[in-house]
This record gives C-alpha cells, sequence and structure tokens, in this order.
C-alpha cells in the first residue's frame, strides 16, 4: 500500500514538473533560460520543482497592477502641482541637438529627457555618505531614501541617528529596503525609526499566495532624494563594507552620482511607485517654481520585472550601439545575454573601442565563476578586458564617446536586465564625461588587462567549472 501511495506521488511530481516545464517554455522571457528550467523540471522535476517556484518566475504581474492604480493616484494627487517649469526643461531637451543620442532611452524609459540639471560624481564611500548625511541633515520638508541593503552597523546608525533627528524637527521621512537585501537588518533598527516617527517599510514580492514565494524579484535601487531639490543615485549600500572597512573585500570602489534639477521628479516618481507597491499610499512629490539654466541634459531610466519590455538589457543595448569611438563600462559581474554580448562584439567591428572593467576578487563565487568565462570570451573577440586588482570593485558606470556617461545600480548580468527593480541614470556634458573618463583611468591604471592567453593557465577542472556556472547563468 505505501508503495502504491509513493508511486502515485512520484507520478504527481512528475505531472507538476511537465506542467512547470510549459509554463516556463511560455512565460520565461529569454530562450536559454527557458531551456535551462524546461529541462531541468522534465528530468528532475524532484529537486528542481520547489526552487522553479521561488525562483522561475520573470515577470512580477502583480506589480504590474499596482503601478497602474499608483499612476491613477499620481495624477489624482498632482493635479494642483505647476508642471511649468518641468514641462520647459523637457522642451529644452528635445531642441537639444545632444537628445538624438537620447531619444531611444527616452522612449524605453517611459520618463521624459530633461535639462538644466546639476550633477555630482562621489567616489567612493566616504565622499557618498558625507553628502548624503549632509544633504538630509538640511531636510526641511521631505526626506525619500531606497536601499537594496541597509545593515545595523555603525554606518547605518549614523543614517538612523540622521533620519530620527530630521523627523523629530518635523521633516517627513520615508525609508524602503529590499526585505532580501536586507534580511539580517534587526527588527530593533526597524522599530526605533517608527517609534521616531520615520515611516519605513521593507519591499517584499507580497500580495497572494503564488507572490509570496516570489524570492526572486529585488528591488535594487539605490535612491535618496531631499525635499525635491537634492537626490542620490549609485551603486552603494548602506554598510560598513561599502566604505571599505570589511575585509577580504577592502578596498571597496564604487560610484555614486548627485543630482539637483527636475531630473528629480523622475527618481521621485519611481520611489513613489515602489513605495505604493507596499503601503497603497503615496509620498509626496516636491518640485521647485523653476529650475536654473545651463546645466545637464539628464535621462533617468528605471528598469524591473515589471516592464512590458526588457528594459534593463534593451538600455544596455542602446548605449553600445550609440558608441562610435568608445563604450567603457564597469560592473561587478559579467554575465551578459545574447542582445548585450552580441551589441559589444558588433561594435568592436565597428571600430569602437571596447573596455570592459570587472572585479578581481570574488563576492559570489558561482557568478564570478560564468563572468570569467564570459570575460575570455570577449578578450577573444578584441574587447579589452580589465580585472581591478586593489579591492573589490562595485561600481556600475558607463561612458559613451566623449559626451555621455551613466552611473547607477544596474549591474551587466541577468538579474539586474529581468530580475531586479533598477535605476540607472545617463548625462549629456562634455564637461562631467570627461570628469567620468578621469575616474575610469585612473581605476584602469590600477587594473590587470586580460590576454587571451590567461585562459591557457587554466586547469580542465576550472574551465569546467566555469562552463556548468554560465549554463545555470540564465537563472542566477
Amino acid at each position: 500500500m505505501e508503495l502504491h501511495l509513493l508511486g502515485y506521488l512520484l507520478a504527481g511530481v512528475q505531472a507538476l514538473g511537465v506542467l512547470a516545464a510549459i509554463h516556463a517554455v511560455l512565460t520565461v522571457r529569454t530562450a536559454q533560460g527557458a531551456i535551462a528550467w524546461a529541462i531541468s523540471l522534465v528530468f528532475m522535476p524532484y529537486l528542481t520543482l520547489l526552487p522553479y517556484l521561488v525562483f522561475g518566475r520573470n515577470r512580477f504581474d502583480a506589480y504590474i497592477r499596482a503601478r497602474r492604480e499608483a499612476d491613477h493616484e499620481m495624477r489624482r494627487a498632482m493635479v494642483d502641482v505647476d508642471w511649468r517649469p518641468w514641462v520647459e526643461e523637457a522642451q529644452a531637451a528635445r531642441e537639444s541637438e545632444a537628445y538624438r543620442g537620447l531619444r531611444v532611452l527616452a522612449k524605453l524609459a517611459r520618463q521624459p529627457t530633461l535639462a538644466n540639471n546639476w550633477v555630482r560624481l562621489l567616489i567612493d564611500g566616504d565622499a557618498t555618505f558625507e553628502a548624503i548625511l549632509g544633504a538630509i541633515a538640511e531636510a526641511r520638508q521631505v526626506v525619500l531614501v531606497q536601499f537594496f541593503i541597509v545593515r545595523d552597523d555603525p554606518l547605518g546608525r549614523r543614517l538612523q541617528a540622521a533620519l530620527l533627528e530630521r523627523a523629530a524637527a518635523g521633516v517627513r521621512v520615508f525609508v524602503l529596503f529590499d526585505s532580501i537585501g536586507s534580511h539580517a537588518l534587526p527588527r530593533g533598527y526597524v522599530q526605533r525609526l517608527r517609534d521616531g516617527g520615520v515611516q519605513v517599510h521593507g519591499f517584499s514580492a507580497r500580495g497572494g499566495m503564488i507572490n509570496r514565494f516570489q524570492l526572486n524579484f529585488r528591488n535594487h535601487r539605490k535612491i535618496v532624494v531631499v525635499d525635491g531639490l537634492r537626490g542620490f543615485v549609485g551603486g552603494l549600500n548602506v554598510g560598513e563594507e561599502y566604505l571599505g572597512l570589511k575585509p577580504p573585500l577592502a578596498p571597496w570602489r564604487d560610484t555614486h552620482l548627485e543630482i539637483r534639477g527636475p531630473a528629480l521628479a523622475c527618481l521621485q516618481e519611481s520611489f513613489a511607485e515602489d513605495w505604493f507597491w507596499v503601503t497603497r499610499r503615496l509620498p509626496p512629490l516636491l518640485l521647485p517654481d523653476a529650475y536654473e539654466s545651463g546645466g545637464v541634459i539628464c535621462q533617468v531610466v528605471t528598469s524591473g520585472p515589471a516592464d512590458a519590455q526588457e528594459t534593463g538589457s534593451l538600455l544596455f543595448v542602446a548605449a553600445i550601439h550609440a558608441a562610435r569611438q568608445r563604450v567603457w563600462i564597469t560592473s561587478p559581474y559579467f554575465v551578459p545575454d545574447e542582445a548585450v554580448f552580441a551589441a559589444l562584439r558588433l561594435a568592436v567591428m565597428r571600430g569602437v573601442e571596447v573596455r570592459i572593467l570587472l572585479p578581481s576578487r570574488a563576492d559570489h563565487r558561482v557568478v564570478y565563476a560564468a563572468s570569467s568565462l564570459y570575460a575570455y570570451e570577449a578578450a577573444k573577440a578584441g574587447i579589452r578586458v580589465y580585472r581591478y586588482v586593489p579591492g573589490f570593485l562595485h561600481q556600475k558606470v558607463m561612458l559613451i564617446d566623449d559626451r555621455a556617461a551613466a552611473v547607477g545600480s544596474a549591474n551587466l548580468d541577468n538579474r539586474s536586465f529581468r530580475l531586479n527593480f533598477e535605476v540607472t541614470v545617463f548625462t549629456v556634458d562634455t564637461a562631467f564625461a570627461s570628469e567620468v573618463e578621469r575616474m575610469l583611468l585612473d581605476d584602469f591604471a590600477q587594473a590587470r588587462e586580460l590576454g587571451v592567453e590567461d585562459r591557457h593557465r587554466l586547469r580542465h577542472l576550472q574551465q569546467l567549472g566555469m562552463r556548468v556556472a554560465r549554463l545555470i547563468s540564465p537563472i542566477l
């Protein structure tokens, strides 16, 4: 009798595996990911059915419905807002010659290209958090804070104290962290913020029985906006390791961007959509009466699994295709999909100088192994690949020719392309591009270029490990 029950159970799991494989073929966005899931679900359902339930979905349908509701609520809430200065900046950007290079990105982003922004490059953790904490200390109305990781360590407590001080002064403070990225954050840390008047929540894929199992969707954005006047976006989270204080990855190399101007409305809108998903309420939107002229053109691109198109991958493809002389990209991970990898190789064939800067140390061994194989293949295709030597490189920066640059939270991998909520800010300005160039040249000077011969020094077991890692890279 027990054997019969076991047989029925095994047959039931096998049938569910086949159904899940069909679901993967119909819903997973990439052919590689669909094939990887389908084969494993058909032949190993006992091992892969539960992981597919947790990690298998690439499209966050519940968030799409919440976004529509948030958009409706925002339109109602903004009836009395004076949009004239903001519209003027959008018109000024469209009339600029530089807009031609951003036209595709503007369509991709669902947000306009905006002129007359002021931007400042923040290199590494000390400069970044000095600027962020300084801006928060001067807040008078509203502070929006969003990070993937917030830790209860000395840096996290400095942020906590700054937010509590402003909340006590009557400033409305909103804090959003990712529930998975910040899984180690103690409840006491959050409760102290709430007791002090700070509105704080964790972002998670809640909403329905199926969504509760979706650990794959993570909010990887890092956004801070103070009074609608100063904003910050980039690669750093809140933790001592981001200040380079935790070996073995120290020193930590990262980049953030400070923004003032109309582009902050786009950052506030991104925060509002995420906040609405969690709370079903909107934070306030602050727009100044006017903007100073003569600044930088900015394009904010938000991406995530609720997008109708694969915005995360397409923004890299668009940027690479726009390059005529050079495209330099820095990322902690290099696991490109076929579209991005093809765009990089085609750029080399067009005579574009393509450089990729990667870390020489691993924080995730499987991803590092897959990244290494792609790095060797890239070098073979004529792409100049560098490994940053001093410490772990975590920045996400692009430089396109002599005019355009981008700083954001998106990595060059499948997770950022399709599974994470990300934000990237593109800028068009020769002076700022020159500043980014100087920063990257200093990074390249501290890096070792990967040669084709380096691959021949690898042991056969290492090469096998990298190929296995690449095989599962579409579902990492």
